[in-house]
């Protein structure tokens, strides 16, 4: 508790005088459309996804980004989120968060390589159950799967509202760089598993495909699952078109769409949102956070 209340400090400190810091990660005035938060709309809920970079953005490191990564996240406040690129270090500063519970494992074994971890607004949510597998032939084992060129896991977390009851799942992945089987096999088992394990629970699933739309990952996923950017009816269409994938260069040959959020049967999207105004001018990543404001089905609680 101490350690979230210096956490708490920090990040105040770190908005009083964070423009007052020349970081190489900062952006100018008409670099691209600045989109802001909005307040949640009401009886939703807010499912965040966010590609934190593990390393550095423009020579910027990332223990110099993390209070604009948190302080993001705080200023969103998801009901969940999922977390790409997190590494050990990421890990234990995501573990500091107040009101967040965290689960998830690193791929390349403990406290090794990055993770995909859900957080979860603990103040709000019962969690009832989570685990993490590898996107491979033996996922209960660190493992490489197929012809990828990392190992790739996927997280999930089912939550249940204290007050109401209601449950969901968020499930949470990366998806390989290089390997197009891999991306193949991953999707597939990601959506046998949705399947099979959340029968009759309203899912919804984030994720970095490190792919466009109409990829082949994504063309599995969304045979199921519907696209919160396309379908949210709270959306322009210019947030629509958007990249969420940057490198810290706004100008560049390589501004893509990589993240998403889906969801499932028993959830509506509401609003959906690529966050562009960063913190104190700051690029929080060399991704845009993302989220969307979602609707429940009224599903029994131990459906």
């Amino acid at each position: 508790m101490l350690f979230r209340k210096i956490i708490s400090l920090f990040l105040a400190i770190s908005a009083a005088f964070g423009t007052l810091i020349p970081y190489g990660d900062a952006y100018k005035e008409g670099d691209f459309p600045i989109i802001g938060i909005d307040e949640k709309a009401e009886d939703t809920v807010r499912i965040m996804s966010f590609n934190i970079r593990g390393a550095d953005v423009n020579g910027v490191s990332a223990s110099r980004r993390r209070m604009p990564a948190l302080e993001e996240i705080l200023r969103t406040s998801p009901d969940s989120l999922g977390v790409q690129e997190a590494t050990p270090g990421w890990m234990f500063w995501l573990r500091m968060l107040p009101q967040y519970g965290i689960v998830g494992e690193c791929r390349d074994g403990k406290w090794r390589g990055e993770a995909c971890p859900v957080l979860y607004n603990r103040e709000k949510y019962k969690l009832i159950d989570h685990d993490t597998f590898w996107l491979s032939e033996t996922p209960d084992k660190v493992s490489f799967g197929w012809d990828a060129a990392c190992r790739r896991t996927c997280t999930w977390a089912l939550l249940e509202n204290k007050q109401d009851g209601t449950r969901y799942a968020h499930v949470n992945t990366h998806f390989d760089h290089v390997g197009q089987t891999a991306v193949r096999e991953s999707a597939n088992m990601i959506m046998a598993f949705i399947r099979e394990k959340f029968s009759g629970i309203p899912v919804v699933l984030t994720a970095d495909l490190n792919a466009q739309p109409g990829s082949t990952g994504y063309r599995i996923m969304t045979e199921t699952l519907s696209d919160a950017r396309l379908t949210a009816p709270d959306c322009t269409d210019e947030c629509r078109s958007l990249y969420t994938y940057h490198d810290g260069k706004p100008d560049g040959d390589e501004l893509l769409i990589l993240d998403y959020i889906l969801y499932g049967e028993g959830v509506t999207a509401v609003s959906y949102r690529t966050v562009t105004e960063g913190v104190n001018g700051r690029f929080v990543s060399d991704h845009f956070p993302i989220y969307a404001d979602v609707r429940l089905c009224e599903c029994e609680a131990g459906a």
